[in-house]
């Protein structure tokens, strides 16, 4: 086993999540995606670039400034591993702005022109002049630096204005002052009033905002004004053991906006002289500074791909369509259908409406007894909240988990607990030292037979907005065994009970990772003894060095092991006779791929699973996660063909290399093989059974 474990053979973390990062950006050159698409997707990469700065990166530093000899899984040292990152982030911006730039000129060919403030004729100077008097001007805040004003504390992520002035009059030496960016108060992207049948014109507001600094800066001539953006550390340091993690969550909340700074982006024509002010001032090294040759912050075009009559450069409309399994039943309610058979909803294909219908009825079904549910991260409109507080107005037993320490939802969590405790909910906010992650709904309901259990169990989040762009499966159940171990959850999370023997369930970290171990380790055995042995499956990050090892020797033992990793993945397929039997596949798409799929051959009794955990140190040792079995024949079949699919795909998946570089299969594929993209074909499916219900039902 020791072979297995050695530093030589795991990748870095952080640099294969910038390797996903890179396959994110890549996108916005793929040809087959819609311009507007494209431009999203660079949008998605820079979103993605801000998280890993708040948290990654920090923490690095973090371990730097600590001293602690760390090294990582791959043998290195923070210190390597940070210029690792650097190096490798630095690439990745440039081709971030290359690709922005080939992106700008086909919407110009589109008629959409992103324009300065020189390019405005006179008549759109003067509609300017107004518009910045009016809505500008009023709102903004002008801060000087020098001995007097201390440089200000700026916000993460919030653009501002480096300014370079000198007094006409006086003391002629060149003084600095900041100002800030109003957005979102005032829209980043504005359009310009131009003439019927021209092309439309865009100004930035950071643009506006610096033609007009000499407003803010009276009886002073303007020698610079230059956009910068700092992002700061945003981990937050919980202490567990606090009386109240309610108000120790808003507490670190707090401090979060107030993080040190650990990269500092500005545009590129800054002059030396701001350049080292800023750096200076915010105590960061050359490599934290990236000059950025375009618009600071890329996720402004999230907003800007929903533009109005510009359908043909985006995807085709996709709708969710109903639960085909809920319609081929035709059962009289949902009740009695999940009671005949499982039911199983792939999202984004089929709808989350169906998820919250059956919570929606639980709360109004007078023979419903109690209802219980875990909530990670739900939307800020979520009719979930809303059904579970109708529910406890409606005196049914409502116990819900609000996870209040799920990253950057944590203030949506604390509202959300607050609303459902004021309806009367029993809330519960998290147990100590551990994040729940698992995705569970509990539904007692007396029935003539007696109480019967209702359970639903996913791999996704409660969001019914994030449910039309992250694929996951979910499966409503009334197995009374999957019903027992529900109640015993529950009663683990809410109590003081011990872990009991479980039926059906895994849980982190109380077994789940055992029962990988088993999986494995029965597949090894079976290949040992010359059995066919195969182990698929699919997660959003693979970082376990444990698993890993375990996935190692069964490969070396002769087990096929496909695995379709969307993130962050350590292991390294291919290596000479220690993974020459794995091969890695990441799917980047128009979807999220999220799910958590496992399949394992055991000589033909074929165990699958679906779960809220990828196979990591945090969810295994760290969180309350679950993995359900997948027992009722027609769900092990349809999981079998999408893990299939996706690992055919070759339109949208990508190969890993054994020095953790992948390729683009799309690049590969023969040129009279049929085309197979995963998350196309699903839609599809999903589309043409609700037609063929439809067609079958007007029969």
């Amino acid at each position: 086993m020791l072979k297995y474990t050695e530093p030589e053979n795991y990748l870095n973390r952080e640099c294969t999540w910038i390797k996903f990062n890179e396959r994110v950006l890549r996108e916005a050159i793929v040809p087959s995606n819609p311009l507007l698409e494209q431009l999203n997707f660079v949008a998605i990469a820079a979103s993605n670039l801000d998280e890993f700065f708040m948290i990654r990166v920090a923490g690095v530093k973090h371990l730097i400034e600590s001293g602690v000899k760390h090294i990582d899984i791959a043998g290195m040292t923070p210190q390597e591993q940070f210029e690792a990152i650097q190096s490798m982030v630095h690439t990745l911006v440039d081709q971030q702005y290359e690709y922005y730039s080939v992106i700008q000129d086909k919407l110009q060919q589109e008629g959409l022109h992103f324009v300065s403030v020189d390019e405005l004729n006179e008549e759109q100077r003067i509609w300017l002049d107004s518009y910045f008097e009016r809505e500008i001007y009023p709102v903004v805040t002008p801060m000087a630096v020098d001995s007097s004003h201390p440089f200000p504390f700026l916000a993460s992520l919030n653009l501002n204005l480096a300014v370079l002035l000198r007094k006409k009059q006086g003391d002629t030496s060149v003084k600095t002052a900041i100002l800030p960016v109003p957005s979102p108060i005032i829209p980043r992207i504005i359009k310009v009033p131009v003439a019927a049948g021209d092309a439309k014109q865009f100004l930035f507001l950071e643009d506006i905002l610096g033609a007009y600094a000499n407003r803010f800066f009276l009886g002073c001539d303007i020698l610079e004004a230059v956009p910068f953006r700092i992002t700061r550390d945003a981990d937050l340091d919980i202490d567990d053991e606090a009386e109240d993690l309610l108000v120790e969550v808003e507490k670190s909340l707090k401090k979060r906006r107030k993080g040190a700074a650990v990269r500092l982006e500005l545009a590129q024509s800054a002059s030396r002289m701001v350049r080292e002010f800023l750096r200076g001032e915010l105590q960061l090294e050359d490599k934290d500074l990236y000059m950025i040759p375009g618009p600071l912050d890329c996720k402004v075009f999230f907003s800007f791909t929903g533009i109005e009559g510009y359908d043909h450069l985006r995807y085709p409309a996709a709708s969710p369509q109903p639960s085909y399994e809920l319609e081929e039943l035709g059962a009289p309610d949902m009740w009695t259908a999940i009671a005949k058979q499982d039911i199983m909803v792939h999202h984004p294909y089929e709808t989350f409406d169906t998820v919250e219908n059956f919570i929606k009825l639980a709360a109004t079904d007078p023979n419903v007894l109690a209802i219980k549910q875990t909530l990670y991260r739900v939307s800020s409109r979520s009719p979930i909240i809303a059904a579970l507080a109708e529910a406890a107005e409606n005196g049914k037993q409502v116990t819900v988990l609000m996870e209040v320490k799920a990253r950057f939802d944590e203030e949506n969590n604390i509202f959300m607990a607050r609303k459902l405790e004021k309806a009367g909910c029993h809330v519960i906010y998290g147990i100590m030292g551990l994040k729940t992650h698992s995705k569970i709904t509990l539904v007692v309901r007396r029935e003539e037979e007696g109480i019967r259990r209702y359970v639903h169990l996913a791999t996704g989040n409660y969001n019914g907005k994030t449910a039309r762009i992250y694929t996951d499966v979910g499966i409503l159940t009334a197995n009374t065994l999957i019903g027992v171990d529900a109640s015993a959850f529950f009663n683990l999370l809410s109590g003081y009970s011990d872990p009991p023997q479980w039926n059906k369930l895994a849980v982190a970290p109380l077994n789940l990772r055992e029962r990988i171990y088993e999986k494995i380790e029965q597949e090894t055995a079976w290949a040992k003894k010359g059995k066919k042995a195969l182990i698929v499956a699919k997660m959003n990050s693979l970082l376990d060095k444990e698993v890993i090892a375990k996935l190692y020797e069964a490969s070396a033992a002769g087990v096929k092991i496909h695995l379709i990793v969307r993130g962050i993945c350590v292991l390294r397929p291919g290596l000479p006779g220690i993974s020459e039997n794995i091969e890695v596949h990441s799917i980047v798409g128009r979807f999220l791929e999220h799910s958590r799929l496992f399949y394992f051959y055991n000589n033909g009794d074929e165990d699958v699973f679906i779960s809220s955990a990828d196979w990591m140190p945090r969810n295994l040792n760290e969180r309350v996660e679950l993995m359900i079995p997948v027992e009722y024949g027609p769900h092990k079949e349809r999981i079998k063909g999408i893990l299939s699919l996706y690992f055919n795909d070759n339109v949208k998946a990508y190969a890993m290399n054994s020095d953790g570089t992948y390729r683009y299969i799309a690049d590969e594929r023969p040129a009279d093989a049929a085309p197979i993209h995963a998350q196309m074909m699903l839609q599809h499916e999903a589309e043409e059974k609700h037609k063929k219900h439809k067609k079958n039902k007007r029969r």
